[in-house]
């Protein structure tokens, strides 16, 4: 791995950082210190290895994403012109090489994407001071390197980052409703905690009742874990597999930091479109270009919004679409919902006209994630006005043809793309499965079959650390059926664990 080369900013590019921000901050965006660190391209393909953190634990896959990065560098396939990192003050990584027009542009870019990591939702629960905790991670798992063995250590963390996608994004924003206290213990956060011989004057008999019925529940069912279907396997698997002491840490770092990323993949189409329209209003109207500059910036702003093959492109989708929403408030297309309870029986809906125009969008860069954002704005008119398809491979005619311009399978295939990362939605369902102490995962089928290679090799990685029988309910071919891995074989057979529906 290269070593890490940065340097910092020229007093020109000092003087533009401090313009182009204070432009920003007058258009209404609010963001973090943000600190940019001129480096070369070797330095800035090494961060973008490490996502962002220089610092990060060292593992061979860190090495396998710079040898790839260096590679489509070296054959002109790709180049990686800024990186930014979701801290509080925020770094940002500008490359050596580019001319002066792309350095603003990035600067731009950059003050976009930090003032929607401070805003957005979705990232509210993220650690600002990462760096520090990565630096600690690091540590951490050197020192278990030099006491258990670098390859025995390697070996595990391979295991835990083919299962890291196995996390539930939502919960760090879920309020618990009811907590298991101890056993037999059910607390309820609603229910007025009173001395035993006058619980029964302060709560009601309906509520004593209910407390008992869980409390019974709970007894019954010790023998048949989780209580209900766990969507964060890997807390389930740091709470109740037979792991030693220094696994449990190195797996708990790899769920942190699993976890300090899940919003970026949420808001990737959202972030970039995001930075993507304030780079191209500050270049052309707040913070106008040079003359000389307005070709190469014209040329540059094309080549990050352009169609990319097969791929979707998040940062034309994320332009488009805000600015589709904007225009149709302007005209006022759109409105917000509200509630009429003129008629205490019926509640109706009513759609009222609004102008609020631009300022409305940083409603939108506040509340929405990808799915929420494509949901809510992406109707018929706009895959119409973009020319939007569903296409799909025909192995007959060994290429891809559309398949449908049709709205609905085009929104329905966007938001299928984009849901739970793009991962299947896989759940703990019994952590005694068949009372022999097996683990049972179901896959919320959502109608799209999932590789069978894929599944055997989350199967493999969950028995190296449950170091017992593992197996995942799920759909192939249209039938319900278990896939299980016993430590030497694979097994399919029919269904005879209940094969979740996605709802």
């Amino acid at each position: 791995m290269t070593k890490f080369h940065k340097q910092s900013l020229s007093p020109e590019l000092r003087d533009l950082a401090c313009s182009i921000g204070e432009a920003a901050k007058k258009e209404g965006l609010d963001f973090f210190d943000t600190i940019f660190e001129v480096v070369d391209h070797e330095t800035l393909n090494a961060a973008a290895a490490y996502h962002g953190f220089p610092n990060r634990y060292p593992h061979w896959r860190w090495g396998m994403h710079y040898d790839r990065l260096a590679k489509t560098y070296r054959y002109g396939l790709s180049t990686i012109y800024e990186l930014v990192i979701n801290t509080n003050p925020s770094y940002a990584y500008l490359l050596d090489s580019n001319p002066l027009v792309l350095q603003k542009t990035v600067m731009a870019h950059v003050y976009g994407h930090v003032d929607f990591f401070k805003n957005n939702y979705w990232f509210s629960k993220t650690n600002r001071k990462m760096l520090d905790q990565m630096a600690s991670h690091a540590s951490s798992i050197r020192k278990i390197q030099e006491d258990i063995g670098q390859e025995e250590v390697e070996r595990f963390i391979d295991y835990s980052l083919s299962l890291d996608n196995l996390i539930d994004i939502h919960s760090p924003f879920k309020r618990p409703v009811v907590s298991e206290a101890g056993e037999g213990q059910v607390t309820h956060p609603a229910k007025l905690q009173a001395k035993k011989y006058m619980d029964s004057y302060v709560n009601p008999k309906d509520v004593l009742a209910a407390k008992q019925q869980e409390i019974d529940n709970f007894r019954q069912q010790k023998k048949h874990f989780p209580v209900r279907p766990e969507r964060d396997v890997l807390q389930f698997l740091l709470a109740h597999a037979p792991l030693s002491e220094w696994q449990k840490k190195v797996l708990d770092i790899i769920r942190t930091e699993a976890y300090y990323f899940a919003p970026q993949a949420q808001t990737k189409i959202l972030n970039e479109g995001w930075a993507s329209y304030w780079h191209s209003k500050i270049m052309t109207s707040v913070h106008p270009l040079e003359p000389s500059e307005i070709v190469d910036f014209c040329d540059l702003h094309a080549g990050v919004v352009a169609e990319s093959g097969h791929n979707l492109n998040p940062y034309r989708l994320g332009i488009e679409l805000l600015r589709y929403a904007k225009k149709r408030w302007d005209e006022g297309k759109f409105g917000i919902k509200y509630l009429s309870y003129d008629d205490p029986k019926q509640r109706r809906d009513h759609l009222i006209p609004t102008q609020l125009g631009a300022s409305k969008i940083f409603e939108i860069r506040k509340w929405h994630n990808d799915v929420t954002f494509i949901d809510e704005f992406l109707d018929e008119d706009f895959c119409h006005e973009h020319k939007m398809f569903v296409y799909q491979y025909d192995p007959k005619q060994k290429k891809r043809v559309i398949t449908s311009r049709d709205f609905g399978p085009i929104k329905q295939q966007l938001l299928d793309s984009i849901t739970n990362l793009g991962q299947p939605i896989i759940e703990v369902t019994d952590g005694n499965y068949k009372n022999r102490g097996e683990l049972l995962l179901c896959h919320r089928f959502a109608g799209e079959e999932r590789s069978m290679e894929q599944a055997k090799q989350t199967l493999e990685a969950l028995y190296h650390l449950w170091s017992r029988g593992v197996h995942i309910a799920s759909q192939v071919a249209g039938k319900k059926v278990v896939l299980s891995f016993d430590g030497s074989e694979h097994h399919q057979d029919i269904g005879d664990a209940v094969v979740q529906e996605a709802s």
